[in-house]
């Protein structure tokens, strides 16, 4: 893309705000060297990361936590350098978040392959991070627990130490008076006492340093130089230990330098992408549908135009503020391969062109751009832009010069696949051979099939766009009663300069005005009069439309909430239904298992079980009435094929719906059928008439109402969907667990989620193998994120 253009476009500015939502420099360079691609495939990919980073976020806080760019330090490392405490700590908060990143996304492939194959870049741990860990606290303090070594050297610091103090202490109290302050302090890495000077040579020492003064000296007594020499000594070796220990930490580092750089590199493209989401979400921005220029169909040459849509609703300029930006509606008719802007200064023109320019940019750079769902854009190999005051004194170019020589470079360089943006075409010279000279440059793009927007002030190039084939009008309005323009775009209608209007409005003299109407050509009035005519039958239709189409989503909503609430009145009931039929199969278990011990004990007592046969016949037919499965409720009434025997205001039932309606209009197919205070088209086959028979409730529920024994919720509660078995045994966690399952498959429980925490893993492998194969459960899986994750299994049981 044309460095120049990208300037002019305002691009820099856009790729500035998306740096802010990045969380690492990495990423911010990559968001700052972002440019537009000009291959389809590219742009394709690159929308469809920001779609997926967006849908990720929508429902998770994931991100890219304390990463940093560790990438200079991986190269030192190789170098066999020694890393700095806090450089080590950033790689292992690096590759902690690379690892809990590309865990995240492995399980969500389908969900979100493009991250996913992302993520798969991210580099391993390869047993650094528990290295780093084991040797280097928070802090950045090497721990006594990195080497014995270590710990042994620190051990004889701080005997050595106290041995040293504890003689000082003495020098401090003997000497009170000799000495500046009873303190110890250090010199040069000894430590000394601050003596008077006028006591210099009353205490055998070694002078170390004096106050700026000269009033204090710095002095190490002699009978403490060799325990000052033991502690210096044991620290020298603790801090070449220390560096030794690093020294190893790096070179693991570096051994795996190539992978952690790539692993930055691909981390940051994730985050470039959460960026990109973050970015769409404070725009309101949605993703655009591209088309590819070179392979548009009815292209035959490679200078002949093509048929391509550009079409963008409600586009928004990114840098304005969302709030008082007025959206454009930029839609020509296909084939159009130019578009003329006119109106008046001030009027929006400058920013209309500069919105579809940038709006273009940003979707070849993958960005979703701020404009309606189903915006449609072509993709431009090239874009070019001439656009503000080229005036350059050092030069010596007039602002005419600056644009012609500006023009003649984009000339030279676009064609067909390009995009040219000019502003104020033929402005700065003779408005006659400016004219001219703007109709020619106009018909020269559209000679070379080359797609433009141009802004200008000359009538001509109006009348030129009324009637050449592939080029259309467009104008900003002007309200006339506030002399404010109201930047609104329209596609088809050129615009008006209202400069007689506007300087009556303002006070000039009427008879001034009435002059400058008699120099102008009656034709040209006429035509300004009917623009202005068809101007407000257009207002008017579109406020019309903008009404019914409030109207459709009013009842669209409503018709939604109302079978939304008749689907959760059918779900609810059905729940009631197999609810009862689950209490009832476990009455008839419980019946049987009574009939069983009733046999066993009329066997031993040697009496005839002609006496039970009945009773159990009685509980086959109450069983297979349990079993039979609850089906969503239809009505009994008869489809209609035609709507001859329909009447107006006749009850009707809508089968689609599970709702009764009124009729309220006939068609030969369909018919209006008002549903509450929602009004809806159905088809007669959807449609038919109530038997007006009562439904007569069922036998079983009628049978349970009457019968006065307790109910199976008496005599089996449900245990509940979930089973804490953390802290316990594996027999005695596995001997409730059975207990469990049996009680949830009796209650018809669907699913259960089992609580075994993480731990060693021996409990949850003791839990998973009892699930596997179990009679009651149908499968089984780890919880997810939001559930416990590896410490929580979730089992699905099968059907009673």
């Amino acid at each position: 893309m044309d460095a120049k253009t990208i300037s002019v476009l305002e691009y820099p500015k856009i790729l500035a705000r998306l740096a802010g939502f990045c969380d690492f420099s990495a990423s911010m360079e990559l968001a700052r060297a972002l440019e537009p691609t000009t291959s389809f495939d590219l742009a394709i990919a690159r929308l469809a990361e920001t779609s997926e980073a967006r849908r990720l976020l929508s429902i998770q806080d994931i991100g890219i936590g304390g990463a940093h760019d560790i990438r200079p330090a991986a190269d030192l490392a190789a170098r066999s350098g020694v890393l700095d405490p806090q450089q080590l700590l950033d790689i292992k908060a690096t590759l902690i978040s690379c690892r809990e990143l590309k865990k995240s996304l492995e399980r969500k492939t389908d969900e979100y392959p493009r991250l996913a194959q992302i993520a798969l870049g991210l580099p391993n741990p390869h047993g650094i991070v528990d290295a780093i860990s084991r040797i280097l606290s928070e802090r950045g303090e090497v721990m006594d627990s990195a080497s014995e070594k270590l710990a042994r050297l620190r051990r004889e610091v701080r005997v050595a130490r106290d041995r040293l103090m504890s003689r000082l202490q003495r020098y401090l109290s003997e000497s009170a008076s000799k000495l500046q302050e009873q303190i110890i302090t250090q010199r040069d890495g000894r430590y000394v006492i601050p003596l008077r000077a006028e006591f210099k040579g009353q205490i055998k020492a070694v002078i170390h340093d004096q106050s700026s003064s000269g009033a204090t000296l710095f002095v190490e007594p002699l009978p403490v130089v060799e325990l000052n020499n033991t502690v210096r000594e044991l620290e020298l070796q603790e801090r070449d230990e220390e560096r030794r220990i690093l020294a190893e930490l790096s070179a693991q580092v570096g051994e795996h330098h190539e992978e952690i750089k790539y692993g930055v590199e691909n981390l940051a493209m994730l985050d470039l992408a959460f960026a990109k989401a973050k970015y769409a979400e404070e725009l309101r921005a949605s993703e655009p549908i591209l088309h590819d220029m070179s392979k548009v169909k009815g292209q035959k040459s490679e200078f002949q135009p093509s048929t391509f849509d550009f079409r963008l609703t409600r586009a928004r300029h990114p840098l304005l503020d969302p709030a008082t930006v007025v959206p454009i509606d930029f839609n020509p008719r296909p084939g159009t391969r130019s578009v003329v802007i006119t109106g008046p200064n001030t009027g929006g023109k400058t920013v209309s062109l500069k919105t579809v320019g940038l709006l273009v940019l940003m979707a070849q750079s993958g960005l979703h751009i701020p404009a309606e769902s189903g915006s449609e854009l072509p993709l431009f190999h090239s874009v070019w832009a001439d656009i503000g005051d080229e005036q350059s004194i050092e030069q010596s170019l007039s602002t005419f010069s600056g644009h012609i020589t500006n023009i003649i470079r984009i000339l030279k360089k676009a064609d067909h696949r390009s995009l040219v943006i000019l502003d104020e075409l033929g402005a700065g010279t003779d408005p006659q051979e400016g004219a001219a000279l703007a109709r020619a440059i106009l018909n020269h793009l559209l000679e070379r099939g080359i797609t433009s927007l141009i802004a200008t002030h000359y009538p001509e190039l109006k009348a030129f766009a009324h009637s050449t084939e592939g080029v259309v009008n467009a104008s900003l309005e002007f309200d006339i009663a506030t002399l404010r323009p109201t930047y609104k775009l329209t596609i088809g209608l050129p615009g008006r300069s209202n400069a007689l209007l506007i300087a009556q409005r303002l006070g000039l003299d009427p008879e001034i005005v009435s002059v400058a109407k008699s120099e102008i050509n009656p034709d040209d009035i006429r035509a300004d009069k009917l623009l202005d005519d068809i101007r407000k039958e257009r207002n008017r239709t579109s406020r019309e439309r903008e009404k019914l189409e409030k109207s459709r989503a009013r009842l669209e909503a409503q018709t939604k909430e109302l079978e939304a609430r008749i689907e959760k009145i059918e779900d609810e009931r059905r729940e009631v239904l197999a609810k009862a039929r689950a209490e009832g199969e476990l009455e008839v278990a419980v019946m049987r298992k009574n009939i069983e011990s009733l046999k066993q004990q009329m066997r031993k007592a040697r009496q005839p079980l002609d006496a039970i046969k009945s009773v159990e016949e009685k509980v086959e037919k109450i069983e297979e009435k349990a079993e039979t499965p609850v089906a969503r409720k239809t009505s009994n009434a008869k489809p209609l094929t035609s709507s001859e025997s329909l009447k107006l205001g006749e009850k009707v039932f809508v089968g689609s719906l599970n709702a009764e309606g009124v009729v309220t209009a006939l068609g030969e197919a369909d018919a209006e059928v008002q549903i509450g205070s929602v009004r809806l088209r159905a088809k007669l086959s959807d449609l038919s008439r109530r038997s007006g028979e009562p439904v007569a409730p069922s036998k079983v529920e009628s049978q349970r109402s009457a019968d006065p024994r307790p109910s199976t919720s008496d005599l089996r509660k449900s245990p509940g969907l979930e089973l804490d078995l953390r802290g316990q045994m594996a027999d005695d966690a596995i001997d409730k667990l059975e207990r469990y399952l049996e009680q949830a498959y009796l209650t018809g429980l669907p699913w259960v989620r089992i609580i075994h925490g993480k731990g060693t893993g021996k409990l949850r492998q003791a839990v998973r193998d009892m699930l596997r194969g179990h009679a009651y459960v149908a499968s089984f899986e780890e919880g997810g994120d939001k559930e416990g994750g590896a410490g929580v299994t979730v089992a699905k049981l099968k059907a009673g």
